[in-house]
């Protein structure tokens, strides 16, 4: 692959990456760039393209994760992934054998279920949500401080 090669390769993976904003091609464009130096310093197409490959992959295993905290790191959880950890009220006693149990929760009711199956928790109980499968709230009772 020649100059123009690598400087099309360069700019197509940049505008992916402008266009998506996905941190998924920029990668690709760090190693046509490396391509492009060697192209120009007369290494052949096959060190070339090794080049390509290695600083390619090298750049999307060992940056991305990083470079995801830093781009996401003002991400605010939504919907269902904000409400683990948060407290709810029990307004119908949770019984997972007999499938009962309502808490509200930010106002909105919704179903419960406990973590641990054969614990029942009462109506009126503060707790803490677990996680949330499908419609279903986890919970946990809350433990007394002190």
């Amino acid at each position: 692959m020649g100059i123009l090669g690598w400087l099309i390769a360069f700019v197509v993976f940049l505008g992916i990456e402008a266009a998506t904003f996905a941190l998924a091609t920029v990668w690709f464009a760090g190693g046509s760039l490396v391509g492009l130096v060697l192209c120009i310093l007369g290494a052949g197409q096959r060190v070339q393209l090794l080049a390509f490959v290695v600083v390619s992959f090298v750049l999307l295993f060992l940056t991305r994760p990083l470079a995801l905290q830093y781009v996401n790191r003002h991400t605010k959880k939504t919907n269902v992934e904000g409400l683990a950890g948060k407290q709810a009220r029990v307004t119908e006693e949770v019984d997972n054998e007999a499938g009962t149990g309502t808490a509200v929760l930010d106002g909105q009711p919704w179903t419960a279920r406990a973590e641990k199956d054969g614990e029942k928790i009462p109506a009126g109980t503060l707790v803490k949500v677990k996680a949330v499968q499908g419609v279903k709230l986890i919970v946990e009772t809350l433990k007394a401080e002190g």
